[in-house]
C-alpha cells in the first residue's frame, strides 16, 4: 500500500533531488499544482498569471518512511518563512505549500508548521491547501539535476543543498 504527498519548496529540480534519495519514497515527479488553467506550461507558470506552484508529486510506502518523516525533510531543505521565494527564485510559482491529501495528512502537517514555527521563532509562511489537480512538468523536468549535474544551477544552489541533506539525514537515504 501506497500514498502520496505533494510539496512545494521552491524549485522543483532542487525539491525532486532531494526526495529521490529517500528510502521508502517509491517516486517523485515534478509538476504543477493549484493554479486555475488546465496542462500549464513551464513557461505559462513562470509568467506568474497562472496561479500554479513549481510542486512534487511523491509516492512513498509509509511502512518504510511516515508523511512526518517527509515534511520533516521537507522543512529542513528550504525556507518556510519566505513568501513566495527561495533564495534566488523569486515569483508566486516558488511558494512553500503542502497540497495536503487527507485529513490526517491536513493535521500532522498543521502540528508540524506550528512545531517548526516555534523553533526556529519566525512565522511560517507554508500554506497548506486541500489536493489539487498535478500538472507533470514537461519530461525535460524529471530527473534534472541527475541528468545535469554540470549545469549552473545544479552546481551553485541543488549541489550544496544535497550535501547538508546528506549529511543531515544519512539514515533515511537509499543506498
Amino acid at each position: 500500500m501506497t500514498e502520496t504527498a505533494v510539496f512545494g519548496g521552491g524549485c522543483f529540480w532542487c525539491t525532486e533531488s532531494v526526495f529521490l534519495s529517500l528510502r521508502g519514497v517509491i517516486s517523485v515527479a515534478p509538476g504543477y499544482s493549484g493554479g486555475h488553467i488546465e496542462y500549464p506550461t513551464y513557461e505559462q507558470v513562470c509568467g506568474k498569471a497562472t496561479g500554479h506552484i513549481e510542486v512534487v508529486r511523491l509516492v512513498f510506502d509509509p511502512d518504510i518512511i511516515d508523511f512526518t518523516t517527509l515534511l520533516q525533510v521537507f522543512f529542513a531543505t528550504h525556507d518556510p518563512c519566505t513568501l513566495d521565494r527561495q533564495g534566488g527564485d523569486i515569483g508566486p510559482q516558488y511558494a512553500s505549500v503542502i497540497f495536503y491529501q487527507s485529513a490526517q495528512q491536513q493535521q500532522i502537517a498543521q502540528q508540524l508548521i506550528e512545531q517548526v514555527q516555534e523553533e526556529i521563532g519566525a512565522p511560517v509562511v507554508t500554506r497548506l491547501l486541500p489536493a489539487e489537480t498535478f500538472w507533470p512538468a514537461e519530461s525535460y523536468h524529471h530527473n534534472y539535476y541527475a541528468l545535469n549535474p554540470g549545469q549552473g544551477y545544479c552546481q551553485v544552489v541543488i549541489s550544496p543543498k544535497l550535501a547538508k541533506f546528506r549529511k543531515r539525514y544519512a539514515q533515511l537515504l537509499t543506498t
